[in-house]
């Protein structure tokens, strides 16, 4: 069966829904057939480029949505650094030092439920600044923003809009009551509306099943993103996932290796919580699937330097 559908995929047809759930089925009897079928996917259709990207915390803590996840939400009680909109200086040191270093992508990240108003204003103005410099491409995660929000990124330079569906839709309400997965649709397809790109991705080990990621994954695949970055939840004290068990690094692969399977051509993304994997781990899920990543510190939780990351790349056959 794995067979099958990998030749189908190769020969450029996409597999079903119905296909998709049953290699969930198959697992974990048959994970290893489906990692190397999962790597000879991403060796035969995707690029050897990898897609690299930094963020900054651009805006940290005091959010009103209740995102079980989050150390950012206001709901709960947790050690996270408050403060608003960084400065011009402290953005553009951030920007130039991931120019040198050869990052692609740059991102400001805000939490909130959306960026507005004046601090809105700045952060297009320094969009605007690091275009002007060059060097890399810009991308901006700030919540559940309109049409005229995004038309005012997109104007100041910004070409890719992250905004993750996070979980299944069955399964993304017992995570977040604030606001809903269609919320974020409705985010999504107003960015792609003005010819933005859109990554959209989700984080994994928040107790819901296998089905329930691939789940996620059909439903990444309707909305068509150009980039799917892939959590690992690192439970983080204070917030209502504190307790959560943590997923096996086997669980984490095979999950990659069925992302592959369900988005052969698109950037699966090396995101959040991949701190825990052991190198071999990493690795394997580099081999079988991630063509993509973020590099260097991550949000609330240590990442990695980006030279650590070059090499752990290149190790796995990636041009940086």
């Amino acid at each position: 069966m794995i067979q099958t559908l990998k030749n189908k995929i190769i020969s450029g047809q996409d597999i079903t829904a119905d296909e998709a759930m049953t290699l969930v089925g198959l697992l974990p009897e048959k994970s290893a057939e489906l990692r190397e079928a999962a790597r000879e996917l991403t060796e035969k259709l995707c690029s050897r480029e990898f897609d690299s990207c930094s963020i900054v915390n651009a805006r940290s803590g005091r959010c009103s949505e209740n995102c079980k996840w989050c150390a950012q939400s206001a709901h709960f009680k947790t050690k996270v650094d408050v403060y608003p909109l960084i400065s011009r200086e402290e953005c553009l040191r951030v920007a130039d030092m991931n120019r040198r270093a050869g990052v692609k992508r740059f991102s400001l990240v805000t939490s909130g439920r959306k960026m507005q108003g004046d601090e809105l204003t700045r952060a297009c103005a320094y969009y605007k600044e690091m275009k002007n410099r060059g060097g890399l491409e810009l991308c901006a995660s700030m919540g559940l923003l309109n049409l005229e929000e995004l038309k005012a990124l997109k104007e100041s330079g910004v070409t890719r809009y992250h905004c993750n569906l996070e979980a299944a839709p069955s399964y993304f309400h017992k995570l977040c009551s604030t606001h809903t997965i269609e919320d974020k649709i409705q985010t999504i397809l107003a960015a792609r509306s003005i010819g933005m790109e859109v990554c959209s991705g989700g984080i994994i080990g928040m107790g819901e099943t296998m089905a329930q990621r691939a789940e996620l994954a059909l439903e990444l695949r309707r909305i068509q993103p150009h980039s799917i970055p892939i959590n690992i939840l690192s439970p983080i004290p204070g917030t209502p996932l504190e307790a959560t068990p943590l997923i096996s690094e086997d669980e984490v692969i095979d999950t990659v290796a069925l992302f592959r399977f369900i988005h052969p051509r698109i950037i699966l993304r090396f995101a959040g919580g991949r701190a825990r994997l052991s190198e071999a781990a990493k690795a394997e899920c580099l081999r079988i699937g991630f063509n993509g990543g973020i590099v260097g510190d991550l949000l609330t939780t240590i990442g990695s330097t980006v030279e650590s990351d070059k090499r752990m790349i290149a190790d796995c056959g990636y041009r940086f």
